[in-house]
């Protein structure tokens, strides 16, 4: 169990960190200058918060109320900095023995152990200017898990990276965290590497944050309008509640109706005619072919025709621009849904030519936010 509450100014920046999770593997995600690092020195005890407190494992580290501060030696927490500040006169096996206190029973053991375990014995005798990127990587943390740290606090292990390298080597830190089974602390501002490492996430923008929710959670039923756009959702629209009184929920968008499935983890206390929050995300949103008759379903469901009014290559996608063919304006400026689909798709469907579409929404994708 990690507990964190935590308060800093300097100077224009606050810092106002809420957050605690029992679950291994947490994941500070937000964007430059927002505060995760800054919290992980505080959890190290590199800088004193002006108030909070922050307890692990049942220990208290720092409390402001108690005076409790302690020093980082004492913290039992091992910390890999970004860009992994490995030294660069000391060997592989000197810089994984470097933090290991000499009064440590079996010291010589327990470094050998490290280093065998995260596949180093072949580069022992090497300097860190002899390794690649990801062997550098595990210098660091065996460097860290050296000195058996209760947290192991990880500032943008990737960040020194290229993209195919922090693709591998984030699916090896996964495993190799979970095979030490110690409480860590992941900092980063990618999105999809913080759902393939960590089990919660917790976002962070200027200094402020949510709690820690499950990764799941997050991706599926944001808390608020203001989560979803702070983990990129698309499609984030508005309409009014026609009929809440059923297992779905009836809403007016852009002159028609729309049926969403009720989310099992938030409750909504709307009426009819209330305002509300939805999106629906792009790769859900489904082309109908031509040649398909509509069936009864398609015809009485969230079947809406338009046009793609404009296109985006991502390389192995293509995201399309689509407005409904109602009058009215269009929800999102120049067009009302994003639609993404594989490029095969576009191709087979000669969607370059053709941009006259009926589409459909499931109401299972349509994701309905709480107002708050």
């Amino acid at each position: 169990m990690l507990s964190v509450t935590a308060r800093k100014a300097f100077g224009d920046f606050s810092l106002n960190a809420g957050w605690s999770s029992d679950r291994p593997i947490v994941a500070l995600v937000g964007p430059s200058g927002s505060g995760k690092t800054l919290t992980l020195q505080c959890i190290a005890g590199l800088i004193a918060p002006q108030s909070g407190r922050i307890v692990c494992s049942g220990r208290t580290l720092f409390d402001s109320e108690t005076g409790i501060n302690l020093r980082p030696q004492a913290r039992r927490v091992g910390y890999v900095f970004q860009g992994y500040a490995l030294f660069p006169h000391m060997t592989v096996a000197q810089n994984v023995s470097y933090g290991v206190p000499r009064r440590m029973e079996a010291r010589s053991d327990r470094v050998r152990d490290i280093i065998g375990r995260l596949g180093l014995g072949a580069l022992t005798s090497r300097y860190p200017a002899d390794l690649s990127g990801g062997q550098q990587q595990r210098v660091a943390l065996a460097r860290a898990l050296a000195t058996d740290p209760d947290v192991l606090l990880l500032d943008e292990p990737f960040s020194a990276l290229d993209a195919p390298l922090r693709r591998e080597l984030s699916t090896e830190l996964a495993q190799t965290l979970r095979e030490w089974g110690k409480l860590v602390v992941l900092v980063t501002h990618d999105l999809p590497e913080a759902y393939q490492i960590a089990d919660v996430v917790v976002l962070y923008e200027h200094g402020s944050t949510t709690g820690a929710v499950s990764k799941n959670d997050l991706l599926w039923h944001p808390s608020s309008e203001r989560v979803a756009r702070l983990i990129g959702a698309r499609n984030i629209l508005r309409g009014t509640i026609a009929d809440g009184s059923g297992e779905s929920i009836v809403l007016d968008w852009r002159g028609g109706r729309l049926e969403a499935a009720r989310s099992p983890s938030h409750r909504l206390d709307a009426r009819a005619g209330d305002p509300l929050a939805f999106f629906v995300r792009p790769e859900y949103v489904r082309l109908i072919r031509k040649n398909r008759p509509l069936t009864d379903g398609l015809r009485q469901t969230n079947v809406f025709r338009g046009d793609i009014v404009g296109e985006r290559d991502e390389g192995t996608t293509w995201v399309l621009f689509f407005r409904l063919a109602r009058p009215g304006t269009p929800s999102q400026g120049s067009y009302d849904l994003e639609i993404e689909i594989p490029k095969l798709v576009y191709e087979r469907l000669s969607i370059s030519t053709d941009r006259q579409w009926d589409v459909s929404i499931h109401a299972g994708s349509i994701q309905v936010l709480p107002g708050r």
